[in-house]
């Protein structure tokens, strides 16, 4: 709540609709995972498990613990669901994520290639028990997508069922929506935002300021953002807010 007096941007309490911010734990020591979410949890929506790092947490229980002690919804990286599907394993994915009380799954295929229409098919499926968050977007640098075929594959995972959809850039921000060097490609955002798609249901990951910024820019502070680093939870809400030089002038 502002108390100050000033001119900022709403924003909604939780639980939002819109202006998620996901925090990416990359395996975060502990303690500093406690104290992270005890001090910005206001600011934190959910919080992604990367790639299969919740395979070899040894304290992942405590982690689910505090999340739940400060409301904050979480979910395992999309790496982990495809490393189950190249072994023919699905359903035990389902299995995992239920063991922990997951009621959110990331669905991908920026590793596994698998075509489009086959992760629609798992969308459907895990949709039937779980809120699916799908991710469009390869994590191979090398492979490019046209930004008609981005928009493609956004419309048939919110069709299958996605109640959001992730868009690709890794925790280095170097593919996916990223060109290698990390230059956005603003051919697909500018074809997202043109869409008609509502922004609530896109997720864009933004592993660094300089694409959070491009995006509150691009989409206001009410973007969703992903893969954000946890030493990045109360300075992204401060870009949100135009509290920072990045973004000072654009909330005028």
């Amino acid at each position: 709540m502002n108390f100050t007096g000033l001119d900022l941007p709403e924003r909604e309490g939780k639980p939002r609709s819109k202006g998620l911010t996901v925090l990416i734990d990359n395996g975060v020591p502990e303690g500093l995972f406690r104290d992270t979410i005890n001090s910005a949890a206001a600011y934190i929506d959910f919080v992604k498990f990367g790639w299969g790092t919740s395979v070899v947490s040894t304290n992942l229980e405590k982690k689910i613990d505090i999340l739940n002690e400060n409301k904050i919804e979480y979910f395992f990286g999309g790496t982990l669901f495809e490393k189950f599907l190249s072994q023919n394993k699905a359903d035990r994915y389902n299995d995992y994520c239920r063991r922990f009380g997951c009621r959110h799954v990331e669905i991908s295929n920026g590793t596994l290639p698998i075509p489009n229409k086959e992760k629609a098919t798992y969308i459907r499926e895990f949709a039937k028990e779980f809120t699916v968050f799908s991710e469009v977007g390869h994590k191979d640098s090398t492979v490019s997508a046209s930004s008609s075929e981005w928009l493609e594959s956004i419309a048939e995972d919110l069709e299958a069922g996605a109640a959001r959809v992730i868009t690709e850039a890794r925790e280095s921000g170097t593919s996916g929506i990223c060109r290698a060097d990390g230059e956005l490609r603003l051919d697909i955002v500018d074809e997202i935002l043109s869409s008609g798609i509502p922004l609530e249901r896109i997720v864009f990951e933004a592993p660094t300021k300089t694409m959070q910024t491009a995006f509150i820019k691009l989409a206001g502070p009410d973007a969703n953002l992903a893969n954000i680093p946890f030493s990045d939870a109360i300075a992204l809400e401060t870009l949100r807010l135009g509290l920072r030089s990045d973004t000072f002038f654009i909330f005028d």
